[in-house]
């Protein structure tokens, strides 16, 4: 109460110029009406403790400030520790597929390199085997002119034998050829 005794005088003082302008302290005198009128108010705010409950609204509400930004500040952080994350993450995962890269060309030289040495074996290989078929043909051939040149020369021989030999000669030289036969049989 003493509070409120004390903001009515100030406010009396305030209202001195109109006590000096001659119009004195009535009730007449709007000046003075809402100058009592809101000391009255302020007494009564001030009486019910309504200061109070305005300063903890008011530290309320900065304490809930102050823990959001707390909150943003750790999340944050932790965005940033993620971030970091991923960037590394990144990182290895392209290192990663830079060596797969290298390892896909190295396997694609030494495929190549691979197909390159089975191809000459092959065309060696196939080389080889179109000589032996030449050579082959080459002794198949001399063959076939030595059988050739063998079928001739008895045929020949036979043809001289027939004319110089007589039917005597011809019947010692069949007993001798049997007995020949019949040796090398045994």
């Amino acid at each position: 109460m003493r509070n409120l005794s004390a903001i009515c005088i100030s406010f009396s003082l305030l209202a001195e110029p109109a006590f000096a302008a001659g119009k004195g302290l009535n009730l007449n005198n709007t000046d003075f009406v809402v100058a009592i009128s809101f000391a009255i108010f302020v007494g009564v705010l001030w009486y019910f403790g309504v200061h109070k409950i305005i300063g903890n609204l008011l530290d309320q509400r900065a304490d809930g400030i102050k823990g959001e930004l707390d909150e943003a500040r750790a999340l944050r952080e932790e965005a940033q520790t993620i971030l970091g994350t991923f960037e590394r993450k990144q990182k290895d995962v392209q290192a990663q597929a830079d060596a797969i890269v290298e390892r896909a060309k190295d396997d694609a030289k030494i495929a190549a390199a691979n197909a390159k040495d089975a191809l000459k074996r092959d065309i060696q290989r196939r080389l080889q085997a179109a000589e032996d078929q030449i050579k082959s043909a080459e002794a198949s051939a001399v063959k076939e002119v030595r059988d050739q040149a063998a079928t001739i020369a008895v045929a020949a021989a036979r043809d001289v034998i027939a004319k110089q030999l007589s039917a005597k000669d011809a019947g010692a030289l069949i007993d001798t050829a049997i007995d020949d036969v019949d040796t090398q049989l045994k």
